[in-house]
């Protein structure tokens, strides 16, 4: 399978090579990241209104104190719907003062 030569290119292709199949649903973790608690929260609020991403967890990074929004969505880990999906999850934490920080999927047990 070929990916593409960016991030998520290569993160998709570690994915594969870890056993992932990418053509079945998986959860897909999109972490959004806040200097605030009310921002992480306001933000929480909006995207758990989302048909899109109804699953959120609030967590703050014991080191640097930032507040950490997972977000997930149940999808088919597929490049371009993983692309669009942070462009229009950082567009609404743009909103609240926030920022994405990437993504991931955890390996099934």
């Amino acid at each position: 399978m070929q990916f593409p030569d960016d991030d998520n290119g290569q993160l998709l292709q570690e994915i594969a090579e870890a056993g992932i199949d990418l053509t079945q649903f998986h959860l897909v973790d999109f972490f959004i990241l806040f200097e605030q608690k009310p921002q992480a929260e306001s933000f929480i609020k909006a995207i758990s209104e989302d048909e899109l991403a109804p699953l959120t967890q609030l967590q703050q990074c014991k080191d640097t104190g930032v507040w950490e929004v997972i977000t997930s969505v149940k999808m088919v880990p597929d490049h371009q719907l993983l692309g669009q999906t942070e462009q229009y999850l950082e567009s609404i934490a743009n909103a609240h003062e926030g920022y994405g920080d990437g993504w991931g999927i955890l390996a099934q047990e």
